[in-house]
C-alpha cells in the first residue's frame, strides 16, 4: 500500500507539472482515477454514484489548483485517505438530506385558512437560505446540459415519457440536487425506476462529456 500511495503521488506531481487541460494533465488525472477507484470507499446507497461523481469533479479541480476547495497536500496523507474523506462528507450530505426529507413527510403542506374555503401552500424551501455560488465547472456542465446540441439528451428519455429525458434529470440532479423523491412526486414514476435510467444512460453520457473535455 506504501508503494501504491507513492505511486499516486508520483503521478500527482506530474499531472500538476503540465498547464490545466493541456492533454498530458488530462492523461494523467485519467490514470489516477482509475488506479484510485477500486481503492475508495464503496456503499450500497442510492445516491452513492451521485457523491462519487461530486468527488471526481471535485478531485479534478483541487489536486493541482485548489480551485473549489483546499488543494492537496500530500503532506497530509495519501491521495486515497483525501478522496474518502471528501466522498464521505458527501454521502453524509445525501444521508441527512434524504432523513430530512422524510422528517417532512411531504414538501408542501397545505395549511386552510381562516375562512376555510381556501388553502395556502406553504414551501419550506423558500425558507432556506440561499445555496452558495456554484464551482465554475458546474457552469460548464449546466451549459452543455442546456445547449444539447445534438439533443441525445432530450431524445434519451424513459419509454413513453419523452418529458423524463436525460436533459431533465441531469440538470435536476446536479448540486444543489433535487431528491429522488421529490422527482418520484413530480414525474408520478417510482424512484428505482428514475434512479436505474440516470445511472444506465444519463451519466454515462455525462461523464463521456466530462472526459472529453477534461474535467475528470
Amino acid at each position: 500500500m506504501v508503494e501504491f500511495d507513492e505511486q499516486l503521488r508520483c503521478l500527482v506531481a506530474q499531472a500538476c507539472g503540465h498547464p490545466p487541460g493541456s492533454p498530458q494533465r488530462q492523461k494523467l488525472l485519467t490514470q489516477i482515477i482509475r488506479l484510485t477507484s477500486r481503492k475508495l470507499w464503496r456503499e450500497n446507497t442510492s445516491y452513492y454514484q451521485d457523491a462519487l461523481q461530486q468527488t471526481w469533479l471535485y478531485f479534478c479541480r483541487n489536486v493541482c489548483e485548489g480551485l473549489t476547495g483546499q488543494k492537496y497536500d500530500p503532506t497530509y496523507g495519501s491521495v486515497i485517505t483525501w478522496l474518502n474523506a471528501y466522498l464521505k462528507r458527501r454521502l453524509q450530505d445525501f444521508y441527512l438530506n434524504q432523513n430530512k426529507e422524510q422528517a417532512t413527510t411531504v414538501s408542501l403542506r397545505v395549511r386552510q385558512s381562516k375562512s376555510g374555503d381556501s388553502s395556502e401552500v406553504i414551501d419550506p424551501v423558500e425558507n432556506l437560505a440561499a445555496a452558495p455560488e456554484s464551482p465554475p465547472i458546474l457552469d460548464e456542465l449546466e451549459t452543455w446540459v442546456n445547449t444539447d446540441s445534438s439533443g441525445e439528451l432530450r431524445s434519451t428519455h424513459i419509454k413513453g415519457r419523452p418529458d423524463v429525458n436525460c436533459q431533465v434529470l441531469i440538470l435536476k440532479r446536479l448540486p444543489p440536487e433535487v431528491s429522488w423523491k421529490e422527482l418520484s412526486e413530480q414525474f408520478g414514476l417510482p424512484i428505482p425506476t428514475l434512479s436505474s435510467f440516470y445511472q444506465r444512460q444519463c451519466l454515462p453520457r455525462l461523464r463521456k462529456f466530462a472526459e472529453t473535455e477534461g474535467l475528470i
